[in-house]
Formats: structure tokens, sequence, C-alpha cells
């Protein structure tokens, strides 16, 4: 908590230092703790506070603070929530965002912390203890509205409710039946399932029947004739009988006010908007056109309000706003890893400052490499000795394929070079997609731009080799009409590489402009002239770019002896090969760290492009009728249902490109950004991991309302298993994971596949694309996009397998080892807070000496999953135990 002054609730000592949900209720007047056990129970009478706390992954807290009022709740009680909310705020620092619920009217953000719904119930919220109702079982019929975030009413036991828009729960005490309204959703009805199972497990501990009922079906039915005779029999529906719930209309503008002191609304702007109309000396209120306003304005009281303080803006808020300025994160960011070892210095441990966070693969990126290179419509395959060598106004075709658990799986990536032509940008993509359709399996795809690779692509190609200049008769054309010189670097050339990389199976030599200005003091570079080569220390670098700079040099030629030069004492003659000596940058650059992921839901029809952010989200969030991006900040997935709509990769490319070009969040992204492709059922283990997935789910036959209730029913009515690769245990990859023998001698495989690839060659599905590559072109690759400035911002590449993984002397290799030959401390002395804390331990990896059983208990799983988790999620969990 920032900071606890005298007049804020004392019920709010201590809030916001654990990450979830806490909740408190107005009772009598005052504030009291909601326990864990009753998260997710609100009574109709009541009015209630709640506060989600989460950490980004700069390690910052983030507060969403909710007040939900009951439709019969008093007006004293829902004044003084409302108070509260404000309250809490300031306790917090002024730095929440603030949210109204109405009963029936919630935000899909405040629905997704109850999973799967909320129910609430009639009366008013006691803290006493809960009275135990042992009469005769209470029968309700229960509305349920939503694909994503589910509405929950309890509506007239009536046969009167019923309407063709919902879809119905009617709870008996020996069964529980689903209604679905002819005119609802596969999803909504696999929502329900959802609703079903949760009063399943909590109302009937786990042991009734579940029975589904069809509208308008009724002949034959068993079910059906059972379920409405609690209704007194069969009836049509009338057609006018209309939806419980409220249908949300897309805001066609906005308006803007400001309040002033006597808080009177005067309307300052109203359609297009910038940050600029904003005073920080005013208060104002964003009217998107909702359909309702304010009590104040003679409007319904049921409108959504959002409170924001300023630099809390959320991005819904901040997408009403053209070009919303960036702020500087990777500062913040800096300055919070500083903070934050400036405390552990504090207490007594000698930590300069927090180690970054590596990025390792979660592939085996030991298997086989094949390069294309695009020349207009063919393809030319480069040689195996000259896979790692890439030139910078060319595209290529890479195909990687690993072994992964039951079969080999491929990825495709299209690296489009810095100074490509756009033709050749698209013939890349068209390539791409061709050879995916005609490549046995389904393979994730993904497009790259030359200066903004994923990590994973270095790994991948572990030694890689940029030129400068290119061999692709579209580029010697364009630089020929242009009247530039060729440049493309050759055996003679003059040329500055600058060396990047974490580790020898990850490293890699850029050709960039030879002049004094491509220096930078974060790095290594070599120097080649007529007369001489130069090796150039920066004065932030470490042992490891040391040591990377003798491999690259044995790569780039092992003839070359270079003189080894040191920041600040270069000669003249270093500085002439360079054109002169010049400024260049000199601070310490910092890697751009991941943000927390967000998932969307998207309707890419042919004329329009919208998308839903899924809260909280799961596994189950991934509908097969759907497709979905999930945004990753320095990486976009875009993931396609089996029963999509979207059936060309072309067309999902598009819905890609649609999103970046949106920037939803407003984060500022890139059209460059890395653009993933990944097929249900085909899914990888770096787009998994941002899930708690489970493999079976992702192979259930049918749409998502059959997937469900045979998981509801408990049946495993699964595909046939994936086919098994019969190159799993091939000579193709050895016992130890590296790979074969049958490789070049830079590591990488030699490619037994055609000299060349035609596009004509290839079997092509358009599966009803909706653009041709050509008029996708000018989504794909604008102008502003296609003539790039000549820096290129290559961000610096962590290094060190041992930062990612704990020591050997302090988590098992496997779950069966005991914890004889560990160090063990209770988890009261490992927390930050501990009264009598351990010395001599790693402070970044508390959890490591916690025994197994106590690891299981606090954690809910073993250490061997846990540091199977990606990095971000193990900083949450531990963070939530306050061991991080």
């Amino acid at each position: 908590m920032s900071r606890f002054a005298k007049d804020v609730d004392v019920a709010f000592q201590g809030a916001g230092t654990k990450i979830g949900l806490e909740v408190w209720c107005v009772e009598n007047l005052n504030l009291v703790p909601v326990p864990k056990s009753s998260h997710g129970n609100f009574f109709s009478g009541s009015a209630y506070l709640i506060l989600n706390t989460i950490v980004l992954k700069d390690g910052i807290l983030e507060h969403d603070v909710h007040y939900w009022l009951g439709k019969d709740a008093n007006e004293v009680d829902s004044l003084m929530v409302s108070d509260k909310a404000l309250e809490l705020d300031l306790a917090l620092g002024s730095c929440t965002v603030q949210y109204q619920e109405k009963q029936g009217q919630e935000s899909a953000k405040f629905l997704s912390y109850f999973k799967p719904c909320i129910i609430p119930c009639e009366g008013v919220y006691t803290s006493g203890p809960e009275r135990s109702d042992r009469g005769t079982y209470h029968m309700t019929l229960l509305a349920c509205k939503g694909e994503r975030a589910i509405s929950v009413k309890e509506v007239p036991f009536s046969r009167s409710s019923f309407n063709h828009e919902d879809v119905f729960i009617l709870d008996t005490e020996s069964k529980i039946y689903l209604f679905s309204g002819h005119n609802s959703s596969i999803q909504e009805r696999a929502k329900a399932l959802e609703v079903i199972k949760y009063i399943k497990e909590e109302k009937h501990g786990g042991k009734c029947q579940v029975a589904t009922i069809e509208d308008g079906k009724f002949v034959g039915d068993s079910d059906a004739g059972e379920f409405w005779s609690f209704f007194g029999g069969y009836a049509p529906i009338s057609r006018d009988s209309s939806s419980f719930f409220k249908k949300q209309h897309d805001a066609p503008f906005v308006k803007l006010f400001w309040i002033n002191i006597q808080g009177k609304l005067c309307e300052t702007s109203s359609g297009f908007l910038t940050r600029e109309v904003l005073d920080r000396e005013k208060c104002y209120m964003l009217d998107c056109d909702a359909e309702d306003f304010l009590r104040s304005q003679g409007r319904s009281t049921r409108s959504l309000v959002i409170v924001l303080t300023e630099g809390a803006e959320t991005p819904k808020f901040k997408s009403y706003f053209v070009s919303w300025p960036q702020t500087d994160n990777l500062k913040l960011y800096e300055e919070g890893k500083e903070k934050v070892a400036a405390i552990f210095k504090q207490q007594g441990y000698n930590v300069k400052e927090l180690p970054e966070e590596f990025c390792q693969p979660l592939i085996n990126c030991r298997g086989k490499l094949e390069v294309w290179v695009v020349n207009g419509e063919h393809l030319s395959i480069v040689p195996s000795e000259a896979h790692i060598k890439l030139f910078t106004g060319d595209c290529y075709i890479i195909k990687y394929t690993y072994p992964s658990s039951q079969r080999d799986e491929s990825i495709l990536y299209a690296w489009l070079g810095f100074a490509s032509v756009k033709e050749d940008r698209v013939d890349a993509i068209s390539h791409m997609i061709d050879m995916a359709d005609s490549t046995k399996g389904t393979p994730v795809l993904v497009q790259i731009f030359e200066g903004k690779e994923p990590d994973q692509f270095f790994w991948v190609t572990q030694r890689l080799i940029v030129f400068k200049g290119g061999t692709s008769t579209r580029y010697r054309n364009s630089i020929a009409e242009k009247g530039i010189e060729d440049c493309t670097f050759n055996a003679g050339s003059t040329a500055l590489f600058r060396l990047q990389g974490s580790s020898p199976e990850n490293m890699q030599a850029i050709q960039v402009n030879m002049v004094a200005g491509s220096l930078n003091s974060s790095y290594c570079y070599i120097v080649r002239t007529e007369e001489a080569v130069f090796s150039w220390i920066g004065s932030l670098t470490s042992s490891r770019d040391h040591d990377l700079l003798d491999r690259m040099l044995e790569l780039l030629n092992p003839d070359w002896q270079p003189k080894s030069l040191r920041e600040g004492g270069e000669p003249d003659e270093f500085w002439m090969a360079l054109g002169g000596k010049s400024e260049y940058p000199r601070e310490k650059e910092i890697r751009k760290h991941k943000e927390d992921p967000h998932l969307f839901v998207c309707n890419c029809s042919e004329d329009d492009f919208k998308v839903k952010e899924i809260f909280s989200f799961t596994q189950d969030d991934l509908t097969t009728e759907d497709i979905f991006i999930l945004d990753c900040y320095i990486e976009i997935y875009v993931w396609i249902g089996s029963q999509s709509i979207v059936k060309s990769k072309l067309q999902a490319i598009q819905c890609g490109m649609n999103y970046l070009e949106r920037d939803i969040l407003a984060q500022g992204l890139l059209l460059e950004t890395p653009l993933y492709i990944v097929t249900e059922r085909h899914e990888p283990e770096f787009f998994t991991c941002f899930f708690d997935w489970d493999v079976s789910k992702s192979h259930m036959d049918g749409n998502s309302f059959e997937r469900k209730l045979a998981l509801l029913r408990g049946e495993k009515k699964l595909e046939t298993p994936p086919r098994s690769s019969c190159r799993a245990h091939s000579s193709e990859y050895s016992r130890s994971g590296s790979r074969s023998k049958s490789v070049s001698c830079n590591g990488v495989p030699r490619s037994a596949s055609p000299s060349s690839f035609s596009k004509s060659h290839l079997i092509s599905s358009n599966g009803g694309a909706f653009s041709s590559p050509d008029v996708i072109a000018k989504k794909l690759f604008s102008e502003q996009s296609a003539n790039h400035s000549s820096t290129v911002d290559f961000h610096k590449l962590d290094s060190g397998n041992s930062a990612e993984t704990v020591s050997s002397s302090l988590v098992a290799e496997n779950d069966d080892d005991d914890d004889s030959n560990l160090l063990i401390y209770p988890y009261e002395r490992l927390m930050l807070t501990s009264d009598e804390p351990v010395s001599d331990i790693d402070v970044t990896k508390r959890e490591a000496y916690l025994s197994k059983a106590e690891f299981q208990e606090k954690f809910g799983m073993t250490k061997r999953a846990f540091y199977t988790l990606p990095k971000w999620r193990q900083n949450n969990l531990k963070v939530s135990l306050n061991l991080f």
C-alpha cells in the first residue's frame, strides 16, 4: 500500500499487498471483509467492494477497484460503498481504475474474476455463520447470456419466461436441464455448460444427471417431456418473447465533457479526440454514446461508470483518442529493477541489480533447417553451407523441423529483409502459404522482419550473418532505377559488423553502415578494411560478448587476424576507416520487457474487423468456431479454430495485420511485429505456455458445445490420436538432442530438398480467402512500412542458460527424488517479510529452498512442474506468496 492515512478505513489495512481478490461488504454501515470461501456469492440486497491486484511483468502492482450494487441494495449502502472505493483508491496511491457494477449489467472484466459466473442470491449478506437450509430443494430457473463472460440471472419459474434468444438452466433436485433457444449461439450454449458444471459440483456434490433440451424439438425425447412437465406441459414459445438481457450496441461516436466546480457537465469535444485536449487541472467525463448516461441527466442509473486517474488510463479509454502518446516503459522498467535491488541491499544482501530475464527456447532447437531465397515467383534452395548467410535486400523462406512429444513439427518463417522490395515480400508470404498447404502436417507460419526477429528465430538459426545488398532480380532492378550503388557484400568488401547474441548457440553478426555513428558501447564490432581488420570492444560489454566476438571472427573468416581495440583507445586509422570520429550511443541498451499477454476474440468478416478482449483467459476460452489473437506485445499469435470461418492462412495473416494496424491496446505496436499463425490441434509449446494446457481437451471431437458436454458427462470422446512420426527416433536426431552428423561445418543440417522450388509446383488452396496476395500487399507492406530508415533498432539479446534454470543443488531433477541432498528452510523464514530471514541463499530463487511437501502445499504443484512454466508466471506465483 502506498500510504495509509488516519481517515482511511481500518478494513483496508494491508489491502493491495497480495495478489488476487479482496472483497468487502457493507453491513450495518460498516465495511466487513468477505471470506475467500464466499467470494463470488453476492446478495441482491447488499453492496460490495472488490479489489483485484495483479503483478505486471515489470514487477509493478496493478489494482482494479469494483463496487457492486445489488438490485435491492438501499441508497445509503450504495453511496457508502462508492465512497469507500474512492477511499481505497487514496490508500493505494490514487492509481487504481474504479468500476461501478450493477447487478445484471456487470462488466466482462468483473465477471472474469468469478469463473464461471456469479448467481446473485435474494436477501442481505451477514458475516455470521452460514445457515444450512435442509428443507425441500428449491428449484430455480436461470437465464444465461454471453459467449465469453456469461451473465446469469434467476427468472420467474414460468413457461412464459422462455424465449428463443437466451439459454436457460433448470436446476432440480435430481437433474439439471439445459434449454437452448434456437437463436442462441454454440458458444453461449457451451458457456452455459460451465455454469451447469459449477452448479452440479457446488449444490449437488457432483452427483446429478444433466439433460439438454433443444428449442422446438419435443417428439421422442423423454428428457424434453420431463422438462416441460415442470411447467404444466409443452407449448410453443411466442416469437415476441424478448431476451432478459439488454442488447449491447456499438457506439457510433463519443463526446468529451469537463466537469466544473458546480458539478455541471460542459461539452469539450466530440468525434476525433487527442491527448492534448485533456487538461491535467480538470476532471473529464467521456460519454461513449451509451444508451444511458447519468441519473443527474435524467437517464437510467444502469450506465457502466469507470473512474480513471491520469497515468492509469485503460486501453479502452485510450482507444477513443487519436495517437495516444507512449510512455517511457523501458525507463520505468529499469528504475523498478534498481529499486528492488536497493531493497535487497537494505536487507543486507549484496545485490547490485536483479538479473535480467533470459528467454530460453521452449522447443528442441537441434532440428533440421532448410532455407530458400525468393526471386519473384521462384524459390531457390540455399546450400547448407550458406544457410546462416542472409542478405538484407532479399526475402527468404526458412523451414525448421524439430522432434516434439508425439511427432515431428515444423515452423515456416518468411524472413523479410530490411531493404527488400514490396513485391518480393508479397511473393514470400505467398510462397510460405503455398508451401504450408503442400506440406504434410500443419506447420506454424511466422512473418518476421529483419531487425524485429523473435528470440526463438535466433535459437533456431543458431549462427546468423546478415549482409548488406541482395541477389533478387527485383532488388537489383530497384537500386539500378534509383541510381543507388550496389553494396552487396563480397569477399573483398569493406564492412562493419555488429555482434550480438546470448551464447554460441545464439549469435549474430549484422552488417551495418560503415560510419562511427553505427557504433554502440553495448556491443562488440568487427571492422574490415582493405588494409586491416579491427575488433572493437564496447565499454559496456561483458566477457560473454568477448567470447562471441572470437567465435564470430572464426565463422566470418578464420584467416582474419584482427587488431583488438578497447573503446577509448582507438588509433586514427580506425576512425579514418569509418569516415572520421563522431558521436554514437554510449548508454546501456535495455531489452524491451515482455508485457502480460492479452487474448482477443476476432470477427474477421470481409468488410469488418472487430475484437473483444477475454479477461482472465484460459484454454477453454479458445472456442473452435472462432479466431483469436494472443497479444504478447513483442509478438502476436493468431489462433485459428478448426471450425471457424477462416479457412485461408492468407486471411489469418490479414487478420493479424489488421490488429497491428489498429493497435487495440494503444501500446505502440509496429507493423513489423512478429506475427505467428497457429492452427487448432497443432499448437506449439511456445503458444501453449501462456495457458494451463490440457492436451486431451485440444483433441476432442465436435463443436464447443459437444466437447464440453462430453467432458461434463465424463465421456472420453477423443479424436484419433495424432499420428506418430516414423522419424521421431530416426538417425536425423541423436539421443542427446543435438543435430545429427549430416550437417555442415556450421552446425546446420544439409537439406535433401530439391535445388529449386517454384510456385507452380505447389498445391494452393485459396480456402475462401478474402483478398489476393496483390490486394493484401497494400495492407501488409504499405510504402510507409517498406521505406525504413537506414538505422535499425536491434534489441540486445540476453545470455546465459544458467540464469533460467535452478542449480541442481537446489532443485531435484525429478519428482521421485527426496530432499536429503537439498538445503531446506521453512516457508516462514524464506518470505521477504520474515522476522527471522535466512541468509546466504540465492534471493532470486527463494522458492527452491522449500521442501517438496511445503512447495506442493504453497504452489499447488511440484517443483518440476513449476520450472516448466514461463518466467512471467513463475514470478506472479512467487509474488503472490511473498517470495519475490
